[in-house]
């Protein structure tokens, strides 16, 4: 297998520090929009398997230059989700495998944004499946560790676990502190605005997917190996729109544990209009205003030395066991900043995002996962990918809860 990674920023870099690792690619081409900062990832590396190279993400004619170039049998984009189009219209015209983290954006609906769905999280994707189908290519959407690893674990609970599900709910917490920082978020900023400061979406059966206002819900889970309890609220997040498609449920719904100060601060960004895409003039030249906080802000791949803590992503599943009696298992994915920085030198929120294409990339050219159109994680069996999870050494964990009253 020959892969093409857009983007090497901190997913990107983590994504290849971990495919060293292993043996199944012939050639890892990485590339970015600053020539520099890829090939210092590949020199650091030293693996004659990986190559530098420039890219401007934001053209379909680039992107579609360097597959030729690369002679790419997959693209990974790890990139910020604006630059999800053109990356994925330049795979589907080159015939090559595409995988993403996180599917092309939203847009609230325009006069009921916290009541109804306007355009879901990857509708552009899923709105083209049927072409990608025909030319028998596989877009694997969502393959990060939430979405992707969260919704592999919603496949697993239902095959495995339950005879009959209430409801799928992602939940996200850690205990990280980022010293010498008042406010450093430890992913990108730009898609946290995005999802934190969106209309949450949530899925019923009755109902389909509909809307609430941002950080609604609030509820204290208590995460696993010592992170403790952390309130979450719900934000929008690709697993509501994935699982459904494939998995027998009632209700799903995603919720992060942000924190006060940090829910503060995205609302004061909004209030100033400083979550805005959209440009304005200042100076005599055109920026939006949430490219500025981004840049304002320290990359999150630089700050794992100044890092402590753990992070958790995981599946909320309730309903009835495979033996009838009701049932309430989280399973979950659990990355320690200590041990991440030791072993890869990556940070853990953007090592445990990067670990799962990895192992996805190595299911498809085993041949262990095959599909073709628009699929999400959910549309593949589970246990091939929980056994390379353990395999590279960072098996999930399952922990059985009380069921509800």
């Amino acid at each position: 297998m020959r892969i093409l990674v857009v983007g090497t920023g901190g997913v990107g870099s983590a994504f290849a520090g971990i495919a060293r690792r292993r043996s199944f690619f012939e050639h890892c081409a990485l590339a970015d929009y600053d020539a520099a900062r890829s090939e210092a990832v590949v020199s650091g590396l030293d693996d004659g398997r990986f190559s530098a190279h420039r890219i401007d993400a934001s053209s379909k004619d680039d992107v579609a230059r360097l597959i030729r170039e690369t002679r790419a049998d997959a693209v990974l984009n790890a990139v910020d989700p604006v630059f999800n189009v053109p990356i994925f219209d330049a795979c589907l015209a080159n015939g090559v495998t595409y995988l993403d983290m996180a599917m092309t954006l939203s847009e609230p609906h325009p006069e009921r944004p916290y009541e109804e769905v306007g355009v879901k999280l990857g509708d552009y994707q899923f709105e083209r499946a049927a072409t990608w189908e025909e030319k028998g290519l596989l877009a694997l959407v969502g393959i990060g560790v939430e979405p992707g690893a969260a919704d592999v674990f919603a496949r697993h609970a239902a095959d495995e676990l339950f005879s009959e599900i209430d409801e799928i709910g992602i939940r996200d917490g850690a205990n990280l502190v980022v010293e010498g920082y008042d406010f450093a978020p430890t992913f990108s900023i730009w898609t946290t605005i995005e999802e934190c400061l969106n209309p949450p979406v949530i899925w019923e059966r009755e109902r389909g997917w509909f809307t609430t206002e941002p950080f609604s819900e609030p509820e204290v889970f208590d995460f696993p190996e010592g992170i403790g309890p952390v309130e979450c609220v719900n934000v929008e997040h690709e697993e509501v729109l994935l699982v459904p498609r494939w998995v027998d449920c009632r209700r799903v719904t995603f919720k992060y544990g942000l924190g006060d100060e940090f829910i503060h601060v995205l609302k004061t960004l909004h209030k100033l209009g400083l979550d805005s895409k959209e440009p304005v003039q200042v100076k005599g030249v055109e920026v939006a205003p949430r490219d500025v906080v981004a840049a304002a802000l320290p990359d999150p791949a630089t700050l794992g030395d100044r890092m402590s803590g753990k992070t958790c992503a995981g599946t909320l599943v309730t309903g009835l066991g495979e033996d009838g009696a009701p049932r309430r298992t989280y399973l979950y994915h659990v990355a320690d900043n200590e041990e991440t920085m030791r072993e890869y030198g990556s940070q853990a929120v953007v090592w445990q995002t990067a670990l799962n294409p990895v192992i996805a990339l190595e299911l498809l050219d085993s041949g262990e996962w095959k599909g073709v159109g628009v699929l999400g994680p959910e549309a593949f069996p589970a246990a091939p990918f929980l056994a390379k999870l353990a395999e590279y050494g960072a098996p999930h964990g399952i922990l059985e809860l009380d069921p509800p009253a």
